[in-house]
């Protein structure tokens, strides 16, 4: 589909090396964005090493061949520059073990957004955004009823790395609110989709 001038794709099996391009060679430390997926942390570290070769990317590979597709990529005139992951929130048991985002509230048909990829040269153009417009269609053509996120909520730049669940003015621009806060920087936000 194309967004803001932008392509964005479903991850499948063909565009895996696409994801490699947009994580970096290491995954983000091993990481290969399996974090959310893991039931413990420790397990996730485990799976962390080894970065290019990591047990966490061979994880997400198995993912993406058993489908649906695990996230989003975004092109920029064919070049992969952004990722999102965006999947049915009862699929990420991390989200459980999480004190900010565990919750007593219905998850039934509410996808989640846990996080986001921006390659360093095409960082402020907007491609959160982006990526969040295209994962709303994306989950509703799923059958989600809901989607979420977990942003920060900040007035000052953040190191990246402490931002991969994206900003929470971007989310309240796309019309996402507030449904839960457990801290006062990490509130957990909803928009409901039409079908």
């Amino acid at each position: 589909m194309e967004i803001d001038g932008f392509t964005v794709e479903a991850l499948t099996p063909a565009r895996f090396d696409d994801l490699g391009a947009v994580l970096g060679e290491g995954g983000i430390g091993g990481c290969w964005c399996m974090y959310w997926t893991t039931r413990t942390t420790a397990e996730w570290r485990e799976n962390c090493r080894g970065g290019s070769t990591a047990p966490n990317k061979s994880g997400m590979l198995d993912l993406v061949a058993v489908g649906p597709p695990p996230g989003l990529v975004a092109y920029d005139d064919g070049e992969p520059v952004a990722w999102c992951r965006v999947v049915a929130r009862s699929t990420l048991p991390g989200l459980e073990r999480s004190t900010h985002f565990k919750t007593d509230l219905d998850i039934e048909g509410v996808w989640s957004l846990p996080c986001f990829v921006v390659r360093k040269e095409h960082r402020r153009r907007g491609l959160t955004e982006t990526l969040i417009k295209a994962a709303m269609s994306f989950a509703a053509d799923h059958g989600a009823t809901a989607l979420e996120g977990y942003p920060w909520e900040t007035t000052r730049d953040e190191a990246p790395m402490s931002i991969y669940t994206g900003v929470a003015s971007t989310f309240e621009r796309l019309g996402f609110q507030e449904v839960q806060r457990r801290a006062p920087h990490k509130p957990m936000m909803r928009l409901e989709l039409e079908a």
